[in-house]
């Protein structure tokens, strides 16, 4: 009998997380099948979103947290990559954990960060303590990550360094074969406020029109309507009709994959955006944009040692920012094969037999409230089961068909703002 085929799984919940858990997924187990698994939540990428990130999968389900528990595809994989907000990963890895006591063999559980890692470090990594493999995005990162679990008594081993995953692509060369291009990587939430957002568009436009010898290039990440990690309430392909002055003919509201926009680009500039991380890995002049101040809500604040913090007024005067070498260093950039770190813990796992419980750090006696407030909210019970219907409650057929009444309703909404609004902005503006 030929030997099962591997397989890994990724669990995710937006097109980021899903380009995130992908990519490592490819990383660390290049030859094993990848099976997609949607975590039911509104920001579920959509066909589009899913042919931008540029890695399809071989299968693809979506599930509540209470079906994954069940899931006996999910059990038969050979690694799961838990691509959800550490809420999710704690919920899951308490009730899969019950679920697979018992079994000969359990998948390896890999969990991590979607992108830089500036607020709530202690919060959403103890949510993800008591998994196999936790990857740190740069040595800072594992640093840290692993004082805080040997100080609560989780296995510092468990913190395996890498980089992000989507960091690659060929090293900048200016061309002369095409114009310059100044390109700005949209946030859904940074800044927030239509006011900020129609400020940033007209400082944009200004550029555009300071320099037109340039190609000023604005990345969408989502069509109005779609979800992405965070919502986006002020979309520029909205905000665009309502510059003071129209677009300049050099100012292009663009999609598609991050990869083949930078391959074009000679200039990146964003609040805070993980974009800024791919340019700097290329060698890519990148501004980490201060108009909106530099501050802790915003994200930039973890860019002020990297040299890179600009206004537009710079930009304006010619400013082409450089990350300092010893910075990007520290942050996981430029590193060559990041993930075979991964790849040999993974291997030393595997030999060494059976796979002990999963145990996540938050157990019903350390956090009792908390976790059970993560699983209620999840659809689960401390015994990680699927929370039982109260009397005169929905059940689940009629929960899913309300869901899917709400769908359908907000995707005739989407399909009159393209048809009447989006639409003609996109063809005027040449988006691609």
């Amino acid at each position: 009998m030929p030997p099962r085929p591997r397989r890994i799984a990724v669990l995710a919940d937006s097109d980021t997380r899903w380009k995130w858990g992908a990519s490592v997924a490819r990383q660390i187990a290049p030859e094993h099948a990848l099976d997609a698994v949607f975590l039911s939540a509104r920001s579920s990428p959509t066909e589009r979103q899913l042919a931008e990130v540029g890695i399809m999968p071989d299968t693809r389900r979506e599930l509540s947290a209470a079906e994954l528990v069940d899931d006996g595809e999910l059990a038969d994989a050979d690694i799961v990559v838990m691509a959800i907000t550490g809420g999710a990963v704690l919920a899951l890895t308490h009730s899969l954990g019950l679920a697979w006591e018992g079994r000969e063999r359990r998948p390896i559980v890999v969990t991590g960060y979607v992108g830089v890692v500036y607020e709530k470090m202690v919060d959403g990594l103890l949510t993800r303590g008591g998994t196999d493999l936790v990857l740190a995005n740069s040595g800072y990162d594992a640093e840290r990550f692993r004082a805080a679990f040997a100080a609560v008594g989780v296995d510092p081993d468990s913190v395996v360094e890498c980089a992000l995953p989507f960091l690659g692509g060929d090293p900048y060369l200016p061309s002369p074969d095409r114009p310059f291009t100044l390109t700005f990587a949209v946030q859904p939430s940074v800044p927030k406020g239509k006011a900020a957002r129609l400020r940033l568009l007209e400082r944009a436009a200004a550029h555009a029109r300071h320099h037109p010898e340039r190609q000023v290039l604005m990345k969408l990440r989502s069509l109005p309507g779609e979800h992405t990690t965070h919502v986006e309430a002020d979309p520029y392909q909205l905000l665009v009709e309502e510059l003071a002055e129209p677009a300049p003919a050099n100012l292009q509201l663009v999609y598609g994959h991050m990869g083949e926009v930078l391959d074009r680009t000679d200039l990146l500039v964003t609040v805070s955006s993980t974009a800024a991380l791919e340019s700097m890995h290329r060698g890519i002049p990148t501004a980490i944009l201060t108009d909106f101040g530099v501050r802790e809500a915003h994200g930039n604040h973890y860019f002020i040692h990297s040299g890179c913090l600009a206004s537009w007024d710079d930009l304006d005067t010619g400013a082409l920012p450089v990350a300092h070498p010893e910075w990007a260093a520290a942050q996981g950039i430029g590193k060559s094969d990041p993930y075979a770190a991964a790849r040999a813990r993974i291997a030393a796992l595997r030999a060494a037999g059976p796979l002990p419980p999963l145990r996540p750090y938050y157990t019903p006696q350390r956090a009792g409230i908390y976790l059970t407030g993560l699983l209620d909210r999840h659809g689960l019970d401390e015994r990680g089961r699927p929370l039982p219907a109260g009397p005169g409650a929905a059940g689940p057929g009629r929960v899913q068909a309300a869901v899917r009444r709400v769908a359908r309703h907000g995707a005739k909404t989407l399909y009159r703002v393209g048809r009447r609004r989006v639409a003609p902005a996109l063809r005027r503006w040449g988006a691609a």
